[in-house]
């Protein structure tokens, strides 16, 4: 089994590791993220804006889904700051809110291709 045979509680390590671990709301928010993006659709989204900007027709046609699907999906985006958005004339074009979404992102594709 991968548990230890003995009990033992190396007290100052596990003090130190609590010190590092984030307040609850913030885990939340950070699971949210995870959460948001482990939907493929929404993880295809985030993907077609890893280089630039598109409006919603550009983004439905990359994914291949409907406009309605997209902008939902967007507006899941847009509530966990993972995409902004900003209008030009009719147009209304998205992309990545900040660069630690790209990293994010850029990271574990890394990962998964190792």
């Amino acid at each position: 089994m991968d548990i230890c045979s003995v009990k033992c509680i190396d007290e100052k390590k596990v003090k130190e590791t609590v010190k590092t671990i984030p307040r609850q709301e913030d885990i939340g928010q950070m699971a949210d993220i995870f959460k948001a993006l482990s939907d493929p659709s929404r993880l295809r989204i985030v993907l077609a804006l890893l280089n630039q900007e598109h409006c919603v027709c550009d983004i439905a046609v990359i994914c291949n889904q409907t406009e309605s699907a997209i902008s939902h999906q967007l507006r899941i985006l847009r509530a966990l700051k993972i995409v902004k958005n900003r209008r030009e004339g009719k147009i209304i074009y998205y992309s990545l809110d900040d660069d630690h979404v790209a990293s994010l992102i850029h990271m574990s594709l890394k990962h998964v291709r190792h």
